[in-house]
């Protein structure tokens, strides 16, 4: 075998990689292989490698321990090799993959907590590189943790612009015959696309890589959404065996990469061409070819998909309901027993659909319920001035934050991180509150802390009746203006006085 690139040295939970020499002739993508068995002193995996063009075939490998380990490469084109790297320890901002901690939550590998503070931006890594850095200044300035995103390119209103690539080598429609009254139309099944599905276009999937590196730089989580319904290019129609070699394509690219989540589709049954056996086979693919076990879901529009399926991690839910939606989150969590993000809950907005115009203060009230709920909820912004030429909006296209929740994640964030032990469980306290209590008090008769939120209910004061031994600290939070009010403290029954607006809070902790 020819002279093999790779490092001698990765940290833990980095990517390490080997680029292998080979054969350009033909079709690559369908007619070679490469593959590697690599061995530390804990672990074994098993990897596909993949056709990076040019000539280039890679090996990926994401280290879960450190110390020395063995590669072993074979391929379809070349003699076997050998080799070892080391691995070192983590850098101080890398806490390995997001994983399932206590059943409802999560945490970062080396057992760090992880609270999903998320927002959706489809498209955004298909944008032009001065939008792209515009999205990340703002993704860093919110403090998000999560973004979910799309491979494949999104057609629907104010998506008409072809991206910056495409994921296959061939020509996409005409989008110039596009317009607000017939878009609609325009379907995976329409005319004028040469594409060939057996062929992908590295470029476009190195630059996802890129954009997935730069998220992994500022902490944030890479929520991939493999498929989805709003197509004009035909990608959601694929055959069965296109899509098994995209499938395979994507896992042996991305999974590497620890802020890898995995979102098998958006509004996974608007996708008229797949059937519930074609989800359960992807499924399979990704639990057989992710030696990781990275984080997965599949997102709804209508119906769930059955969240109990041993394949799902997590809960990744649309609303049903134009109201309702963050206050299920106690009754998805008995009925599921997993995490639940409420990825789309509406969005802050002014655009003509439902979905897209909410206010800025319901949805950071949809967030603090769903937090004191001992949920997540994730955030969209859909602001529309139709006095700009280019509609440039954040669900879609990234770029500038132009609403009023954003600003205020951060806030919240923090005070999930103040939680003791890991994660809020719902407590039934008053019948009027939401209550979120650490899921390590749950059992016990008086908690030791207790988050209580009151959403649009505008109290001047409330009262408490806890037993006469337990003196708590006693908080008021403003959670729009972002203010905690002291309020000494309290034993037995008390009084917490209030301003008698919205999106008050009360937080009660147990002195020491």
């Amino acid at each position: 075998m020819e002279k093999l690139n790779y490092q001698d040295s990765v940290e833990q939970w980095g990517l390490w990689e080997i680029e292998i020499p080979g054969p350009s002739t033909g079709n690559p993508f369908i007619e070679q292989t490469v593959k590697a068995v690599i061995s530390g002193e804990n672990e074994t995996k098993e990897i596909d490698g993949f056709y990076d063009g040019k000539g280039r075939y890679k090996i990926r490998f994401m280290p879960s321990f450190q110390g020395e380990y063995q590669f072993h490469v074979t391929s379809s084109f070349q003699k076997t090799a050998e080799g070892k790297f080391r691995v070192t320890e983590p850098s101080e901002n890398n806490h390995g993959p997001v994983r399932v901690a206590g059943t409802w939550h999560f945490a970062y590998e080396d057992g760090t907590p992880y609270y999903s503070v998320g927002t959706t931006c489809y498209v955004w890594e298909l944008q032009s590189d001065e939008r792209i850095r515009e999205t990340l200044d703002n993704l860093k300035a919110a403090r998000f943790n999560k973004i979910r995103f799309c491979i494949f390119p999104k057609h629907y209103a104010y998506n008409f612009k072809d991206p910056r690539s495409f994921p296959y080598e061939g020509t996409p429609m005409d989008s110039s015959v596009l317009t607000e009254e017939n878009f609609g139309t325009y379907t995976e099944e329409s005319e004028g696309n040469r594409w060939d599905f057996h062929r992908f276009n590295p470029e476009h999937f190195r630059h996802i890589e890129e954009c997935i590196v730069k998220l992994q730089k500022l902490g944030i989580e890479a929520d991939i959404i493999v498929m989805h319904p709003y197509d004009r290019w035909g990608f959601s129609c694929m055959s069965r065996e296109e899509d098994d070699l995209y499938w395979n394509y994507v896992v042996a690219r991305f999974s590497a990469y620890r802020n890898v989540w995995w979102s098998l589709a958006n509004e996974y049954d608007l996708m008229k061409h797949k059937t519930l056996e074609d989800w359960e086979r992807y499924a399979r693919i990704l639990c057989e070819k992710d030696p990781y076990n990275h984080l997965r879901s599949i997102h709804n529009c209508h119906g769930f998909y059955d969240y109990n399926r041993p394949w799902i991690t997590h809960c990744s839910i649309q609303r049903q309901e134009p109201y309702l939606s963050a206050e299920y989150v106690t009754k998805w969590r008995e009925t599921y027993k997993k995490p639940v993000v409420l990825d789309e809950i509406c969005y802050e907005g002014n655009l003509q659909f439902g979905w897209g115009n909410i206010s800025g203060k319901e949805l950071l009230r949809r967030f603090w319920e769903a937090s004191c709920r001992g949920g997540y909820a994730g955030h969209g912004e859909t602001l529309l001035d139709l006095t700009e030429e280019e509609k440039v909006l954040w669900w879609s296209h990234g770029g500038m934050l132009k609403g009023e929740s954003w600003k205020r994640f951060g806030f919240l964030y923090d005070r999930l991180c103040e939680t003791p032990g890991h994660g809020l469980a719902p407590y039934d306290l008053k019948w009027d509150c939401v209550c979120g209590v650490p899921e390590t008090d749950w059992n016990k008769k008086v908690k030791s802390y207790y988050l209580i939120y009151y959403g649009f209910t505008c109290p001047v004061f409330k009262e408490f009746d806890f037993d006469d031994t337990t003196e708590f600290e006693i908080e008021v939070i403003d959670t729009w203006n972002m203010t905690i009010e002291k309020q000494g403290t309290g034993k037995g029954k008390f009084r917490v006085m209030l301003p008698g607006h919205e999106y008050m809070a009360i937080r009660l902790k147990a002195k020491e």
